[in-house]
């Protein structure tokens, strides 16, 4: 197979990671036969500092050319970088949100799986961990908050800001059919979680949910308050098979799950459009305080390449090869520093990174 794939290393750790993940998919392109021609862009922080904006025209149609798209991170230190205190569509993140919108990538994959040799390292009670989890959120991600008008002004010394939350029912049933198109493939439920007791959008899109659900009878699916799903994510994790829900709900219900799971290191996600083509990233953020350092988990960038031959090229021996070389990384006791404990064996970014390609030989 020849296919191209845009690389954006982004601000932070994201270089560090990016080039642990392009080794990986160098080496599978090597065992398979197959051919990918790598591409960089600059997109976020590093894009202000080169171009003023935290993503060109030029990038995305780079991207749009490509059969997929890997990201590290973007961003700083929230509050206190020189990216923060300037417009909305100036900041780094809004490269993300503008290529999300570009691509039309309306979907958010995020697996959040707890592996067995990793329980010690999750938060929760050991009877649940030991029980262990495995489930998948789908998020919608081109609609709700992070997209609606938003404005600040001030009126007699008074300063009111103002976020839009906006959703219409093609936007609600086209990730909903996502949500249960995986859920067929797993445990066969859906958890939709919304707000309907007090939000419209919410009520909207609870009954489009269930419009779409008559379609997959085989498919059980239950709804949740969104703040009840928060509790019983730390409660009962293993309840969820797939999980669906809008945007800033997605947001903060992902990281949540990510951090369950012993490490948000650990946890691949992937933002596909209504084509093959998607933009895979490791859940976490640009961690700007260890960059450079050499210690950052590469594991969920490496795994965020596998979702990408799965979900965009259609190589699933591929990624069964990576998503079994991680799995014994982690049985034979490898760590980075965010999940090491005592007695394990405590490796760089480059060297789990050489131990992950050691085991896909």
């Amino acid at each position: 197979m020849k296919a191209k794939i845009t690389l954006i290393p982004g601000d932070g750790i994201g270089p560090e990671i990016v080039r642990e993940a392009k080794r990986v998919l160098e080496s599978i392109a090597k065992k398979y036969d197959h051919e990918f021609i790598f591409t960089d862009i600059d997109m976020g922080g590093c894009s202000i500092d080169k171009y003023g904006v935290p993503l060109t025209d030029e990038a995305i149609e780079i991207a749009k050319n490509s059969d997929a798209i890997l990201l590290g991170a973007v961003g700083g230190n929230v509050g206190n970088s020189k990216w923060y205190n300037v417009a909305p569509n100036l900041r780094p993140e809004a490269g993300l949100l503008k290529i999300r919108k570009e691509l039309g990538l309306f979907a958010n994959l995020r697996p959040a799986l707890l592996y067995k040799e990793l329980a010690g390292a999750c938060p929760l009670k050991t009877e649940i961990s030991e029980a262990g989890f495995d489930m998948v959120i789908v998020r919608e991600l081109t609609g709700g908050l992070y997209f609606g008008e938003r404005y600040t002004k001030e009126v007699d010394g008074i300063k009111t800001a103002v976020d839009t939350l906006v959703y219409n029912e093609n936007e609600i049933r086209r990730v909903a059919k996502v949500a249960f198109d995986i859920a067929t493939k797993r445990r066969k439920k859906v958890i939709s979680v919304d707000k309907a007791n007090v939000l419209d959008s919410s009520r909207l899109w609870r009954s489009v949910v269930e419009e779409v659900a008559k379609d997959y009878p085989d498919v059980t699916l239950e709804h949740m308050l969104v703040d009840n799903a928060a509790m019983q994510l730390v409660m009962n994790p293993g309840q969820f098979d797939v999980m669906l829900t809008e945007n800033m709900f997605g947001d903060i219900l992902s990281d949540e799950a990510s951090m369950i799971t012993g490490s948000i290191g650990m946890l691949p996600s992937a933002s596909l459009n209504e084509s093959k083509l998607g933009l895979y990233e490791p859940s976490h953020g640009s961690a700007p305080d260890i960059a450079g350092k050499n210690i950052a988990n590469p594991l969920a960038t490496i795994l965020s390449a596998s979702m990408l031959l799965k979900y965009s090229l259609g190589l699933d021996k591929e990624t069964s090869d990576i998503e079994n070389a991680v799995e014994k990384v982690l049985k034979n006791n490898f760590r980075t520093a965010d999940i090491y404990t005592q007695g394990m064996q405590k490796l760089s970014t480059s060297q789990m990174g050489d131990k992950v390609l050691e085991y896909l030989k």
